[in-house]
């Protein structure tokens, strides 16, 4: 684990030559690679030391982790070619992947709730620092809030486990506990992150207020992290869960039906993707939540499975805001007449958005159609409602965008740039490509 930190630390000051920009990106993609060819092998920790150790969790979210941050510069070319604290922005980014590489490799509950707080002050900066509009301010007020008031029960219910248990090791701790306030406390912070419905606010703000890296991070790892500390926790609440967990599951899924509704009312791309994103992390928090094996794979397939679809759409809408000056659906008509060759790509990562094959979307969301239904059956029409409603918007976003009169009346043509061809490729083949080996997201446990 030290050797990637070790590299990872190390570039922080190659951020500040000339060209830094290139070094780093290409570094980042290196590190994707180095980190691909070390093999976890079923639910054992390997590269351990005393804080920090992988297993099959750890490793696909640290994989997105560093895939994800490489895409983000790909992606943010604008900051690089004008020059807008470029060298800062490059040391906010690999700030924010040693904090999420940190994260996802803690073997103490501490350090991982010390890391996962740490994630929301470089993300904080990539709003404040470099969104487009004035309300970036409350949008950061919003992130920092909802996160933080959240959190500070779950760091007092992990006194309480070190107090009982006498360590916070992940695999040195066994009980089960039985307690309503431990639970809130230990739970509510992963909600917030994911986020759930209710405590949602937050995230079409951020989103929409954030730069392009900014939103596909969020949406790649950072509500991963909700889903993860869950994964991570549940092991310790199982008894409370049995009595408690059909709160969240009911609030998941109705709250579910009512974003998709949100959605189909949206004139703001991003802001329709960022409720999209609600959605579907609200079918992970259920699987998640009926406490089964198959919940559990099938909410990690999804959430790795989201992490590029959602950061993908996220790069698309930032395309045509650089041609177009807009996000606006009403302005962003009849894209197919003005940008044939992104047509494609819209329709291929909306197509993996509401899940058609052969996506990884599909495996996640079969897996979690099953649990959910085989936990109690009257969770079938939420599901059914959800189902139809996630290829309504994703149906909606494409048609609305890529269909009609171009509004503005300009009829020249504009072709993408080779990079943005290979940013999109880069998010889409892996989706398409990890269902063939869709046997690793059922190892663990």
């Amino acid at each position: 684990m030290l050797s990637l930190m070790g590299m990872l630390l190390f570039s922080i000051p190659l951020c500040l030559m000339s060209g830094g920009w290139w070094v780093i990106q290409n570094l980042l993609y290196l590190m994707s690679f180095l980190f691909m060819f070390l093999c976890v092998i079923g639910s054992d920790f390997s590269y351990l030391s005393y804080f920090f150790g992988c297993d099959i969790i750890s490793y696909g979210l640290i994989m997105l982790s560093f895939w994800i941050c490489a895409l983000m510069l790909t992606a943010s070319e604008s900051i690089n070619r004008y020059e807008v604290n470029q060298e800062l922005f490059l040391i906010m980014v690999m700030m924010l992947l040693m904090m999420l590489y940190c994260t996802f490799s803690s073997l103490s509950l501490f350090s991982f709730y010390v890391f996962f707080e740490g994630s929301l002050i470089p993300t904080l900066l990539l709003i404040l620092g470099w969104g487009y509009q004035p309300e970036r301010l409350q949008a950061g007020v919003y992130l920092l809030f909802y996160t933080l008031l959240a959190s500070l029960p779950l760091l007092i219910g992990l006194f309480y486990l070190y107090n009982n248990e006498g360590s916070l090791f992940i695999f040195m701790m066994f009980d089960d506990v039985n307690n309503l306030y431990l639970y809130l406390g230990l739970v509510v912070a992963f909600l917030v992150k994911m986020p759930m419905f209710l405590v949602h606010l937050w995230l079409p703000k951020a989103h929409v207020e954030a730069p392009v890296s900014g939103s596909m991070i969020l949406a790649g790892v950072l509500l991963k992290l909700g889903g993860y500390g869950l994964l991570r926790i549940y092991k310790y609440l199982s008894l409370s869960g049995l009595k408690f967990n059909m709160v969240w599951v009911s609030i998941s899924l109705i709250g579910g039906v009512l974003v998709s509704l949100i959605c189909l009312r949206q004139v703001d791309m991003k802001s329709l993707i960022a409720y999209s994103s609600v959605a579907h992390m609200g079918v992970v928090l259920s699987g998640l939540m009926t406490l089964s094996y198959w919940g559990f794979c099938s909410s990690y397939t999804l959430m790795i499975a989201h992490g590029l679809c959602s950061s993908g759409l996220f790069c698309l809408a930032n395309i045509s805001y650089e041609r177009l000056g807009s996000r606006s659906l009403f302005i962003n008509k009849g894209l197919m007449n003005f940008m044939p060759s992104m047509a494609l790509w819209w329709f291929l990562l909306s197509s993996s958005n509401m899940a058609a094959p052969p996506s990884l979307n599909l495996l996640g969301e079969i897996g979690l159609l099953n649990c959910i239904v085989s936990w109690t059956w009257l969770t079938m029409m939420m599901l059914m409602l959800l189902s139809f409603f996630s290829a309504a918007y994703s149906l909606y976003l494409f048609s609305y965008s890529q269909h009609g009169q171009i509004y503005s009346g300009v009829y020249s043509c504009s072709m993408g740039y080779f990079r943005e061809y290979i940013l999109l490729f880069l998010h889409w083949f892996p989706l398409n490509l990890l269902i063939v080996k869709s046997e690793m997201f059922m190892l663990w446990m």
